[in-house]
């Protein structure tokens, strides 16, 4: 074992009132594997009634992102081996960990300072005061592996303004920070170069100043979204009914943007881009509970009863051709209601006891 592998996966250290979570896979850019989101529910577990603690600090190490998404390599060894209870405990654990952090009971704040996608939403979009910064690159970018977007990824699509929640949903799409803001994935704008004074401004914070109000000292407005800016077509082509009436109005449209989102749906799981409409337009009500409910629910059909998941991994990850034979193979092919059987699917395992 060298250094490097002795190196813990998750620092865990308490700074006054402060409890300090930090992913520390760097060089994986702090991608999220089982044993982590272990280690990350006993910290939480430990501090839900510890009263020299206050505040709980989420982030990530290095500069390159605080979390890069899941370990979707060991996900599909689960699948092409037939170990789907291997595949529910992993999802089972990390829901639970997002459900807690969104219901703890003091103060989470998450710093989603460069990439944060898929597994890393999961931990920063759910926390009570969500920061990003200049770096950020938000996105659930699941239908590009022949997926659907999980870890409450969903309730969250599915409040975002307008239609700019299917859009991102089903293109995998990248948010800046102003984009976060806009979208509801986040809620301060914090330049990079502050970070280390906001952390230390909330382990030594004199009571009773809020977390809240020592965020704001650092906040700043970022640039404009350009989210904001494409609203207009992009709630006109998303409303659709279906994804072969979102493929057409696309079509239709002039705006260049709108032609290159027509060329990226070609190109996914036509599959996974009607499971996914289908999820985020079910989680617009309901509850963040709920949402992930009907993610597992998704998650488990796509990893026991469907090729495209696997497929996609294959293609992205594994032999890496980016060619993936997805069944069926265009989004015209899709029945009236693709995605029926992935809402009806029952896990052999419910999600929660």
């Amino acid at each position: 074992m060298t250094d490097i592998d002795a190196e813990p996966t998750v620092l865990v250290r308490t700074e006054g009132a402060l409890g300090r979570l930090t992913l520390n896979r760097p060089r994986a850019i702090n991608a999220l594997d089982h044993d982590m989101i272990q280690q990350l529910g006993a910290a939480l577990d430990a501090w839900r009634d510890d009263t020299d603690i206050d505040i709980v600090l989420i982030d990530g190490a290095g500069d390159r992102g605080m979390c890069a998404g899941g370990d979707v390599r060991a996900l599909y060894d689960q699948i092409v081996s037939g170990r789907p209870e291997q595949t529910a405990e992993f999802f089972r654990a990390e829901y639970a960990l997002n459900l807690m952090i969104s219901e703890f009971p003091k103060p989470v704040v998450a710093i989603a300072d460069g990439i944060t996608m898929g597994g890393g939403i999961g931990l920063a979009g759910h926390a009570a005061i969500r920061i990003v910064t200049e770096r950020s690159r938000l996105a659930m970018p699941e239908t590009r592996i022949g997926f659907t977007p999980d870890v409450g990824g969903t309730y969250l699509l599915g409040r975002a303004p307008g239609r700019i929640g299917e859009y991102l949903g089903l293109t995998g799409g990248t948010m800046s920070a102003a984009d976060a803001v806009y979208a509801g994935f986040a809620d301060h704008y914090v330049p990079s170069q502050h970070l280390d004074e906001l952390r230390e401004a909330l382990g030594k914070r004199a009571d009773p100043t809020s977390p809240s109000e020592l965020v704001l000292l650092f906040d700043e407005t970022p640039e404009a979204s350009v989210l904001a800016t494409e609203r207009a077509w992009i709630d006109e082509v998303f409303s659709a009914e279906t994804v072969g009436e979102i493929a057409e109005r696309l079509s239709a449209r002039a705006e260049a943007s709108a032609s290159a989102t027509a060329d990226t749906l070609s190109e996914l799981s036509p599959t996974g881009l009607a499971v996914t409409l289908d999820a985020v337009r079910e989680a617009r009500e309901g509850t963040l509970r709920d949402a992930l409910i009907g993610e597992y629910r998704r998650v488990m059909w796509f990893a026991t009863q469907h090729p495209d998941l696997p497929e996609g991994i294959r293609a992205q990850l594994v032999d890496k051709d980016r060619s993936p034979k997805w069944q069926p193979a265009t989004i015209a092919d899709l029945t009236a209601d693709a995605g029926s059987a992935a809402r009806a699917f029952t896990p052999d395992v419910p999600l929660f006891d």
